[in-house]
């Protein structure tokens, strides 16, 4: 605000200063063209009648300018702006020419004239300067509400993008112009997005329902067929299918928002064996609480069976997709209590599609990585934001996929002393 007032004043200043340049190249031009035509009038009069009285012309004045009179003694007429040679006059246009030996000479006083347009110079100024004073805050508050909106339109545009599609810029109505039509045309969008996302899940939801009781009675009868290698591979593929239905149903929970965490004190790393149990990989996977006498004694504050789900999933993504050996690490932070679990392979990493837009669902990343319905990784993002932790991906430096939870750090949590 500070620089656009000095920048206008100095506007202002120039303005003015250009304005009187114009005006008194205009007066000089315009004085010199009347003394010049008197100074014409004059000679035809001294020619005629041998005097110059009444044509406002003198002869041999002494106050003619001594570059004008010198011209004139070269026989040639001109002009001169000046004080003359008595001084004290004030500036004047003086004209002059040769007549009979003489010096034919014409002033014009400028001194009344241009004191006007001094007059008036100084009045444009102030006028300018008081003008800018007022419009000056007015358009700084015009500016900063404008500012303001758009820093909100903004910010309400990044929370959409980071999936709040509740998220609206037009919280009540305003006068039309360019920013609440840029507002209005956000809003559309978001409330496009929000109602085709909502059809999406409530789609992916009804499907994952229909199918799960004809399932159900197809699993069941499987498991009555005779044992035999066709028989198994039925199983297994029926089970496959079972568990696919049963992630989509904890997906659309998870985007429906209606999962709620149900924290309290637990041992983590009993927690963390047990999801590698679940996920398969026990005796396959290293458990490491470095720097911790007692790894009995590290307690969190969270919702056992969700931090349990997503230790697992990301295991089992470790285990499946990339290569031994597999390391779940623990780290506390004695200062800050912050507790992270760290899960790594040595695998040949992440894309660097989900490293840049994370995990999304049914897209299984690098095809080195192996094959797979994506869905492990959007669980556990979605069982993260429900229990109020955070997944960063990353690879190693030497090699292979990172995910590191980081939990909230809540009563009592971090290490426990007996």
């Amino acid at each position: 605000m500070g620089l656009v007032a000095a920048a206008t004043c100095v506007a202002v200043v120039v303005l003015v200063v250009l304005v009187d340049r114009a005006s008194r190249a205009f007066e000089l031009e315009q004085s010199r063209s009347i003394a010049m035509l008197t100074l014409d009038r004059a000679a035809v009069a001294y020619a005629r009648t041998g005097t110059v009285g009444g044509t406002g012309a003198e002869l041999d004045a002494p106050g003619v300018p001594g570059e004008l009179r010198a011209l004139v003694r070269q026989g040639r007429r001109g002009t001169q702006y000046g004080h003359g040679e008595t001084g004290g006059d004030g500036p004047a246009m003086w004209a002059a020419r040769p007549a009979a030996g003489r010096t034919l000479s014409v002033r014009l006083p400028l001194g009344p004239a241009l004191n006007d347009l001094d007059a008036f110079n100084k009045s444009v100024l102030r006028a300018g300067l008081l003008t800018a004073a007022v419009v000056l805050p007015l358009v700084g508050l015009v500016a900063r509400n404008m500012s303001r909106r758009l820093r909100s339109a903004a910010a309400t545009a990044q929370r959409i993008a980071a999936g709040d599609l509740d998220a609206r810029i037009s919280a009540r109505p305003r006068a039309f112009d360019e920013i609440s039509e840029i507002s209005g045309a956000v809003d559309s969008m978001a409330a496009s997005l929000q109602t085709r996302l909502r059809n999406e899940q409530r789609f992916t939801a009804d499907v994952a329902h229909e199918l799960r009781t004809p399932l159900m009675g197809l699993l069941t009868a499987a498991e009555l067929l005779p044992d035999g290698e066709a028989e198994r591979y039925v199983r297994n593929r029926v089970k496959a299918l079972c568990a696919l239905v049963e992630d989509l149903l904890e997906i659309s929970r998870l985007d429906a928002g209606v999962e709620r965490a149900d924290p309290r004190l637990c041992g983590l790393v009993a927690l963390i064996e047990e999801a590698v149990e679940r996920a398969g990989a026990g005796g396959e996977v290293a458990v490491l609480v470095p720097g911790v006498a007692d790894p009995a004694a590290v307690r969190v504050w969270t919702d056992p069976r969700r931090l349990e789900r997503i230790v697992a999933n990301l295991v089992g993504n470790a285990h499946r997709h990339g290569r031994a050996p597999v390391t779940v690490t623990v780290g506390v932070d004695a200062t800050t209590g912050v507790t992270t679990i760290s899960v790594r392979d040595r695998g040949p990493g992440f894309p660097p599609g989900l490293l840049d837009d994370g995990p999304q669902r049914f897209r299984t990343g690098a095809r080195e990585r192996g094959t797979g319905h994506g869905l492990g990784l959007t669980i556990a993002l979605g069982q993260a934001r429900a229990v109020g932790a955070t997944l960063a991906f990353g690879n190693a430096p030497d090699g292979g996929a990172v995910v590191v939870v980081r939990l909230p750090h809540g009563p009592a949590a971090g290490l426990a002393h007996g």
